[in-house]
């Protein structure tokens, strides 16, 4: 009689990487949808983020006591400035979530993939063979599309997104070059500390008193972009990154459903196209290994 396979033996670590993924997708793009509800309903774009600062220094705490993870960084100057890098990109894409579609500021976020190329060129002094600047290119096209460049309000708000996924690609390189002993739950802290710290003033200047269900929407936006972050985390430790990565796309499926069902939101042809170039070229550029 064999032996009997063990639960951890019922899927590979890709496969439970993969689920880690799709989770963190999910909570992605619902915690997109209630920071826009919230701003439909009044409250300004600085409190959402001042709570999910809050949230974002407060939940990993419990954790970091259970695991005896120390506040001692390797390299502090860098964590501050990933902390401040990561804490304005939650200030620009929480702002462009409550002024465009879901499905368009999802989209464009995605050119975060593109924007770490550059910056690992200009930064790093990775070298770029020619297929992954001509996939990079036709990201940027397609972002323009999305923003279609012009004089409007909402090819303003677009680059709050564009510039968000700018930070958030700066925030990769600089987390990229802290020592491998670097603890996730400290990079985790940092993130949430200096996000208070840069938040408590407009938070508290454009403070709303919030009602019972915007207070309910308030802690759901704390709890699900938390939850995001570390579903993202676990995702990276247990699979392979190349095999992953793909399965962030997903989000981009949910909040077009949620933009669709919850706001009535229906994408332009040209924010469809855009999309579409922006997430076959990323998916291009993250299946390719850089060279060094």
């Amino acid at each position: 009689m064999g032996i009997q396979p063990t639960g951890r033996n019922f899927m590979s670590p890709n496969a439970r990487g993969a689920l880690w993924m799709i989770a963190a997708a999910v909570l992605f793009a619902f915690n997109a949808a209630v920071v826009k509800q919230l701003g439909a309903t009044g409250i300004d774009s600085f409190q959402t983020v001042f709570v999910r600062s809050v949230a974002g220094l407060v939940l990993p705490l419990p954790f970091m006591l259970w695991q005896g993870a120390s506040l001692r960084t390797l390299n502090l100057p860098v964590q501050i400035l990933q902390g401040a890098v990561g804490a304005v990109a939650l200030i620009s894409h929480f702002y462009a979530w409550t002024r465009l579609p879901l499905t368009d500021v999802t989209a464009l976020l995605f050119t975060q993939a593109l924007f770490v190329l550059v910056l690992a060129v200009i930064l790093l002094g990775k070298i770029v063979r020619w297929r992954r600047w001509l996939a990079t290119i036709f990201g940027f096209v397609g972002a323009l599309l999305m923003v279609r460049p012009g004089f409007s309000n909402a090819n303003a708000d677009a680059s709050f997104a564009l510039f968000a996924a700018f930070c958030i690609a700066l925030q990769v390189i600089l987390i990229a070059g802290l020592p491998k002993g670097e603890k996730q739950l400290t990079m985790l802290f940092y993130l949430g500390a200096i996000g208070v710290v840069l938040t408590v003033g407009p938070g508290i200047y454009y403070w709303k008193a919030p009602s019972e269900s915007q207070a309910i929407l308030l802690a759901c936006n704390g709890v699900l972009g938390v939850s995001n972050q570390a579903c993202v985390f676990r995702a990276f430790r247990v699979g392979e990154a190349t095999y992953i990565a793909p399965f962030d796309y997903s989000k981009l499926i949910v909040a077009s459903l949620l933009g669709l069902l919850w706001f009535g939101e229906i994408p332009a042809l040209t924010a469809i196209i855009g999309a579409l170039i922006i997430v076959f070229s990323t998916l291009y550029i993250s299946k390719r290994d850089m060279p060094n």
